[in-house]
């Protein structure tokens, strides 16, 4: 039992960050931040529990970090979405999400795009959390001559979110224990003596209190607008399918790639108790979007507690205690500077573009489709950048005469694409 715990013990502190970086990011929407923190606390500990119970595999569960940013910055910010409905447009995914898994459909969709563009989703989805990360530091600015250009590298901001980038990355080359969280705290730290921008006297303000009860859930829980999608169906499906899309792709590989180093995987690479494991991942979609946040989804970061021993639902329940203990420290967690977390941003999206090295970029096909999607779901959005990678992907295919690695499925999905190209 000792090592389980430890092992839950050490996930918490590689995953910690999204009680940080999930309420700073969803924040810019007009959430409340201090709710935002409990929920992403409650989130974590309840799905992280049902996880353990449902399957007794050592897996964790938080909100994802991928989604938050595509939904506060690209549906919220660029789209003018309002958060309510953004959140109901996640609570229907998680539906649509459920459904699939219980039907054995979510198998079928998974297969209809190639390895290589799942791969490309994720390391697209890694340089939109990465650029998001430096824009938030001003480190990159808009520019109208070139979308955008290098900021004021003489800023002590700046300067800061810079070397809390290069603290971070020899952390993780040193495989220092929680290094992404060492990061943030030490440039929230440096910026307590640094002076701040827009009336801070400081980057970081001081707190308060170090202590307090933690802060209401109401101001974003239950709060979801389920009507607005049903009004918009048009700006909606697409929102929705790439949401649907990402968690498709990151649960499986999660699931696969944490569940063989864990030794759970029988002799055909299978997990036994893989159908409750993807019901107990698609719950928490919905689950999340009724308590006030995007998409939960299973964390890599659960490898670092099967490396420290943990083989069991155990490690899932001392994480669970660990986020519901933190909950009592919220004020010295409000204080974080968004730009602090530039480094844990800009270190999700290196993890997440490792996948690009198992492309096979010789291949024309395979590097056409990779540039087209890298591009658009970073300059454009993620949504648009899935849908038109794809529908390259499939006419190159076709047009080179592949058409037989072509499924059925996938046919229809770039007819979905298509349509909603034309319709809007």
């Amino acid at each position: 039992m000792s090592r389980e715990i430890l092992a839950g013990m050490t996930t918490f502190s590689t995953m910690s960050y999204v009680l940080v970086v999930n309420p700073l990011v969803l924040s810019g929407t007009g959430m409340d931040r201090g709710a935002l923190i409990t929920a992403t606390a409650l989130i974590a500990a309840i799905f992280s529990i049902i996880m353990g119970l449902r399957t007794n595999y050592p897996l964790a569960m938080a909100p994802g970090m991928g989604v938050n940013a595509y939904v506060a910055v690209q549906v919220c910010q660029g789209m003018h979405i309002p958060w309510q409905a953004a959140l109901g447009m996640v609570f229907y995914m998680g539906i649509l999400f459920l459904l699939l898994s219980l039907t054995g459909l979510r198998q079928k969709i998974i297969e209809a795009f190639p390895v290589s563009f799942k791969k490309t989703i994720g390391a697209g989805i890694g340089l939109f959390i990465a650029f998001l990360g430096l824009r938030n530091a001003g480190i990159v600015v808009a520019n109208p001559r070139s979308l955008v250009a290098l900021g004021n590298v003489a800023s002590p901001s700046v300067l800061l979110a810079l070397g809390g980038v290069i603290l971070a990355i020899v952390l993780v080359v040193r495989k220092v224990p929680a290094a992404l969280i060492l990061s943030i705290l030490a440039v929230t730290i440096v910026g307590l003596f640094l002076p701040g921008v827009n009336g801070h006297a400081h980057i970081t303000d001081w707190p308060q209190h170090l202590f307090s009860r933690p802060n209401s859930i109401m101001p974003v829980a239950f709060r979801l607008d389920l009507v607005y999608p049903w009004h918009h169906l048009a700006q909606s499906i697409p929102i929705i399918l790439a949401l649907l899309f990402t968690d498709l792709f990151s649960a499986m590989a999660v699931l696969f790639g944490v569940g063989a180093r864990a030794q759970l995987t029988d002799a055909d690479g299978n997990l036994p108790r893989l159908k409750q494991a993807l019901s107990a991942d698609a719950a928490a979609a919905s689950g999340a979007a009724l308590l006030g946040s995007t998409t939960a989804i299973i964390y890599l970061e659960s490898a670092a507690g099967v490396e420290q021993g943990g083989r069991t639902g155990l490690v899932s329940m001392s994480v669970a205690t660990c986020f519901l203990l933190a909950l009592f420290i919220t004020p010295i967690i409000a204080v974080i500077p968004a730009l602090a977390t530039t480094c844990a941003l800009v270190m999700i999206g290196v993890f997440m573009m490792q996948g690009l090295a198992e492309l096979d970029l010789k291949n024309i096909v395979v590097a056409s489709t990779a540039l087209v999607t890298l591009l658009l779901m970073t300059l454009t959005s993620v949504s648009d950048g899935l849908a038109l990678g794809f529908i390259v992907n499939v006419v190159v295919l076709s047009a080179a005469g592949m058409r037989r690695s072509i499924k059925p499925i996938g046919w229809a999905l770039v007819g979905l694409f298509i349509l909603h190209y034309i319709a809007r």
